[in-house]
């Protein structure tokens, strides 16, 4: 029976770690007390084991589980659930690693095009890209639509929506779509849209087609919100496609944002994972940004490798710095900083993608 290990640390004293393991294995796997299951094959091959308990130090301890890959299905909603389900509730217990065997790798989606199609779709097969997010929400198609453009002109290679635009009353999803796409366009530069696609799977479906319609060959889906399943099931679909996925609530689970946006976004299908930056407005560590990024590059056979977009208060005076930790296969997403600009927002942009294409690593 194939396994695949899950990786958790516990909080805990050194008395009664072993028997936390054991009730985590058995929560994880069946969900009931082991002597009421009367069937041989469901002890033997179904509930979870404890392959190894580490003592950390400080009351941590890392505790290594198996448990049956079968009962994920290969199903990523079901494979979130049988990894953490149970386990997310108990306020002592992160998730932080998972081991998958090989057949279940082959079986999930992967990125459709990888580090190296994003770079082919802007022509920058050696360096560094660069993005930047259409904000604040309560602007009209029109005026986002005039906010691409500058940005366009100052030759960025993506262009996202900010995760908040939806199909709100005052920018409709279809025409916010149409109206900055074809800003874009008229500006003649590569620039490409990425719009971001909420709702329900139907209504991902619907503006994945829109998008397609439009011309564009990238979405945007943020997978905690709309569903993993959404993710995988949208990236399955459309082979052609680079899907970006967002980490809005990615926060609240408990889940090490190494494992959940660099390994498991990944595996489930997204080709650039945004997460955010160290030193910026959010707490993620230096030590943190690096093992997420190494994640989503990480040689797994049969998939490709996943961008890199560190974001969240992004400044153009870190442009060096950051370029030195995370290398040439990374796409900085700058933001708010380059429309703090206003009227100098096309010449900021030509900045950045000047200084990233110049940089020389160290």
């Amino acid at each position: 029976m194939l396994k695949l290990t899950a990786v958790y640390h516990i909080a805990s004293g050194a008395e009664s770690i072993a028997a936390r393991a054991r009730a985590l294995a058995v929560e994880q796997s069946v969900e009931m007390p082991l002597e009421a299951i009367t069937s041989a094959a469901v002890r033997d091959d179904i509930v979870g084991t404890v392959e190894d308990i580490r003592d950390l130090g400080g009351g941590t301890f890392e505790v290594r589980i198996a448990l049956a890959a079968a009962t994920t299905g290969n199903e990523p909603g079901q494979i979130m659930n049988m990894l953490f389900g149970n386990a997310s509730i108990l306020g002592d217990v992160t998730l932080v690693d998972t081991v998958f065997p090989a057949e279940m790798v082959s079986a999930l989606p992967g990125p459709n095009i990888g580090i190296a199609g994003l770079k082919q779709r802007v022509q920058a097969a050696r360096r560094a890209l660069t993005c930047s997010a259409l904000k604040p929400q309560g602007l009209s198609p029109g005026e986002l639509g005039s906010l691409a453009a500058a940005m366009a002109e100052g030759g960025l290679d993506f262009i996202k929506d900010d995760h908040g635009l939806a199909d709100q009353r005052y920018s409709p999803f279809a025409e916010r779509v149409a109206a900055i796409a074809q800003a874009i366009r008229a500006t003649g530069a590569g620039t490409a849209y990425i719009p971001s696609l909420t709702g329900t799977l139907d209504d991902i479906r619907r503006g994945t087609a829109l998008a397609r319609d439009n011309g564009l060959a990238a979405i945007m889906v943020a997978p905690m919100i709309s569903g993993v399943a959404t993710l995988a099931a949208i990236a399955r679909e459309n082979p052609d496609m680079a899907v970006m996925a967002h980490p809005a609530l990615a926060g609240v689970a408990r889940i090490a944002p190494a494992l959940l946006i660099g390994k498991l976004f990944r595996l489930f299908g997204a080709d650039a994972v945004v997460f955010p930056n160290y030193g910026g407005r959010f707490g993620y560590s230096r030590e943190e940004c690096g093992r997420l990024a190494a994640n989503a590059r990480l040689a797994v056979q049969g998939k490709r490798d996943a961008m890199p977009v560190p974001a969240g208060g992004m400044t153009l005076d870190r442009v060096d710095e950051i370029l030195d930790f995370y290398g040439p296969d990374t796409m900085l997403l700058i933001g708010g900083n380059l429309l703090s600009a206003g009227d100098r927002l096309t010449r900021e942009a030509r900045r950045l993608q000047e200084r990233v294409a110049a940089h020389r690593y160290a």
